[in-house]
Parts: C-alpha cells; sequence; structure tokens
C-alpha cells in the first residue's frame, strides 16, 4: 500500500514540521556516526585497537546505510516514514548503547558499523523523499534545510562529545550519546509525515498528467541516473577522507584534541553557509553548473589541508571545503527531483544514496589503512583532490533538462 494513503490533508508547502524534524533527526544521527572522528583517538588510547580496525567501524557504517536504505524504502512505501523513522530512532540509541558495552573490536564494529548504520539509513532518504512529495513552489528549499540539519552536527553534537570525553572515559560518552538520541529523536517522529504531490510532474507543471512517468527500472538504466549517482560516489569519495580524519591529521600537527575538534565544527558551520549561498546560485546559474564549479573547488581544498599547520591555516582551508562539500550535497536531489517523477523519487534517491554511501565508506577505511602503514595522511588528501576531480567530470556529462515526454520525465541527451 502506498504511503500517500495514510497522509495527513496537509497543504503544500505548509508541511515545514516535517522538513524541522527531519533536520533535528538528520543532525543527531549524522552526529552519533562521526562522534567516531572524536572518539578515534581517545578509543585507539585505552583500547589499544588500530586506527583502522576503529575506521572500519564507519566503513561498515557507510556500507550498512547504503544497503539497508533499499530495505527501508520498501517499509516505506508500504507502511508510510513514519513507522520507518520510528524503528531508526530506536536503533540509533540502541546502536550506540551497545558500542559503549563493546568487549572487542568486533563487538564494536557490529555495533557501532553495521547497526548505527541501518538506524541512520532510516532518516534522511525517506525524510527527503517524503519532504519533495510534500512541496512544489519552495521544494529546494526545503530539501535544503533537511539537509543543512546534518551540516549542524559538527557544531552540535561533535563539541558535545569532545567535551564529554574530556570528563569521562570513551564507554561513558557513548551512552551518553544513546540516551540523547533517543530522548530527541523518538518526539520527533510524530510529525513525519508526506503529503504527496500526486498530480505534478518533475517541474510542479503537471507534466504526468500528460504522460506516465517511467518506470524505477527505466529510470535507475537512464543516463541521468548513472551519471548522478557516479558523481555522488565520487564526491563522498572525496570528501569522506578529509572529514573524518582531519581531527587526527591537526592533533598530529601538534594541535590539542579541542581546538582540533573546532576544525570540524567550523567545516560544519561552512557547510550550512554552503548549502544557503550554493542554493542561492542554483537558482540563477543551475544546479548542474554550481555543482561541477562546487566540485573543483572541493578538490582543491581537500589537497590543501596538506599545506597547513597551524590553528588558523587550518580553520581557513576548513571554511572552503565545509562550504563546497556542504553547498553540493543538496543539489544531488534538486537534479533527481527535476529528472525524475515524486511517484519513483524515493527509489532513485535510495538507489543513489546507496552509491553515495559505498563512497564515504572509502576515506575513513583507506585514509587509517594509509596512515597505518606510511604514518602520514599525505596520501589521503591527494587520492580526495582526485576523487574530487574526477567527480567534476563526471556531473559535467549530466544532461540538460528537456520537455518531457511518453514514457516519463527525460532530459536532453538522455539515451
Amino acid at each position: 500500500m502506498n504511503s500517500s494513503a495514510h497522509a495527513a490533508p496537509v497543504s503544500l508547502d505548509r508541511n515545514w514540521p516535517l522538513v524541522a524534524a527531519g533536520a533535528l533527526m538528520g543532525c543527531v544521527a549524522v552526529g552519533a556516526v562521526f562522534s567516531l572522528a572524536v572518539l578515534l583517538q581517545p578509543m585507539n588510547t585505552a583500547t589499544g585497537w588500530s586506527r583502522a580496525g576503529l575506521s572500519s567501524a564507519m566503513t561498515l557504517g557507510f556500507l550498512s546505510m547504503g544497503f539497508a536504505g533499499f530495505g527501508w524504502g520498501m517499509l516505506s512505501d508500504r507502511f508510510g516514514p513514519r513507522p520507518v523513522v520510528l524503528a531508526g530512532s530506536l536503533l540509533l540509541g540502541l546502536a550506540c548503547v551497545l558500542a559503549s558495552r563493546a568487549g572487542s573490536l568486533l563487538q564494536f564494529q557490529l555495533a557501532y558499523g553495521v547497526l548505527l548504520g541501518a538506524a541512520t539509513a532510516s532518516f534522511f532518504a525517506r525524510v527527503i523523499a517524503a519532504v519533495a512529495s510534500s512541496f512544489d513552489k519552495r521544494r529546494n528549499l526545503a530539501i535544503s534545510l533537511v539537509s543543512a540539519g546534518m551540516g549542524v552536527a559538527p557544531m552540535t553534537l561533535s563539541p558535545l562529545v569532545a567535551w564529554l570525553v574530556t570528563h569521562y572515559d570513551w564507554r561513558q560518552t557513548l551512552l551518553i550519546v544513546g540516551v540523547l538520541a533517543w530522548a530527541l529523536t523518538l518526539p520527533a517522529v510524530w510529525f513525519v509525515r508526506s503529503v504527496p504531490v500526486a498530480a505534478h510532474g518533475p517541474d510542479g507543471e503537471g507534466a504526468e498528467a500528460v504522460a506516465p512517468p517511467m518506470s524505477a527500472g527505466q529510470a535507475l538504466r537512464s543516463k541521468p541516473f548513472l551519471v548522478l549517482a557516479g558523481a555522488y560516489f565520487a564526491c563522498c569519495a572525496a570528501h569522506s577522507g578529509p572529514i573524518f580524519h582531519t581531527v587526527s591529521y591537526a592533533v598530529g600537527c601538534g594541535l590539542s584534541v579541542t581546538a582540533a575538534v573546532t576544525i570540524y565544527s567550523m567545516e560544519g558551520a561552512a557547510g550550512l553557509g554552503g548549502r544557503l549561498l550554493f542554493g542561492v546560485l542554483a537558482d540563477r546559474l543551475g544546479a548542474k553548473t554550481v555543482l561541477v564549479a562546487g566540485l573543483l573547488v572541493q578538490a582543491v581544498a581537500a589537497v590543501a589541508y596538506l599545506g597547513v599547520n597551524q590553528l588558523d591555516g587550518f580553520y581557513a582551508v576548513a571554511i572552503v571545503f565545509g562550504m563546497a562539500y556542504g553547498g553540493t550535497m543538496p543539489l544531488y536531489a534538486s537534479l533527481a527531483r527535476e529528472a525524475f517523477s515524486p511517484l519513483i523519487l524515493g527509489t532513485v534517491l535510495g538507489a543513489a544514496t546507496l552509491l553515495s554511501s559505498l563512497g564515504m565508506a572509502l576515506g575513513p577505511l583507506i585514509g587509517g589503512w594509509l596512515y597505518d602503514h606510511y604514518g602520514t595522511y599525505t596520501w589521503l588528501y591527494i587520492g580526495s583532490m582526485g576523487m574530487g576531480l574526477a567527480a567534476a567530470a563526471i556531473a559535467l556529462m549530466f544532461p540538460g533538462k528537456g520537455r518531457p515526454a511518453a514514457g516519463g520525465p527525460v532530459l536532453a541527451g538522455a539515451t
């Protein structure tokens, strides 16, 4: 049964409680996932577990996040988004609590990686699809605001985790994070409901009244999806390593843990500004143009970390890097919404998120492996630049918009 059958009668462009709830849950979930970046060194010291082993928990998390998204998507289509995010909220806190009790590296990897990743997958794609189906004229703004919730995590939960770990050990810190996750996300579940834009096509112009939409299978084989997913994968592979390992890299340059975490927070703050700036520019110049430019800036900023070793230099690079990767992320959903019907948008975003999660999984693991083998993060940042340039090259191939034709909305050049 389609979730639209359960939707409450809320007017289009007025489902802002859903946006607020999605932003909050995204912030908590992403903040919990990336707490490991702050806890990496204390856990390495306390347990003797290798950085590569600990980092692989993040890799498992992103893999789990990607594959679990399909399962959550099927459940969401049948029961609606609210039961899905309720289950995700319960699992989110449970994963942190179990990770805090882990007696071995494998137990930690399963709890923090597999379970936490599956929990996080229940939020973003499901809420983004619900928002895209609930908004018409201000859809891009709504999507950007939900995405901005994730950008707030480095400015909120990460500093809190850094403060907690200076007063408690890592186990107590994770236990507190788990309880906090329950306290914040469970009440927000009540506001999760979608209002489908049933009569509107990709541009809100009633295109689907003219021609039936393409099937999900057709969409996943189309050129727009393949290009979009490829760019999304390479983009996430480019920035996941620097996001995860820069705190440890800065500590290796002589900064304290507390000071290093502020670099992470600076990236998050810049990401919020980037979402707003890139959104405005995309309205004027087009999402594709802004996406390609942002990916190029991200590539250059990633390798620029190798040229700094003082806090002010880290801040300067973090502002540019955070603005670039934060600003590009909502543009993928915007391009997907332009190219595909809202009736299959959940499937399209779920599949794209799977591939982006695979990209996110590469950075933490490869960065930890490179450090363990070479004692330096140099090759991580050089590799990130290369992946960023590849993402820009792939995004250039995204076809321009054309008129909807029989078989569903298509783009010029789509074959």
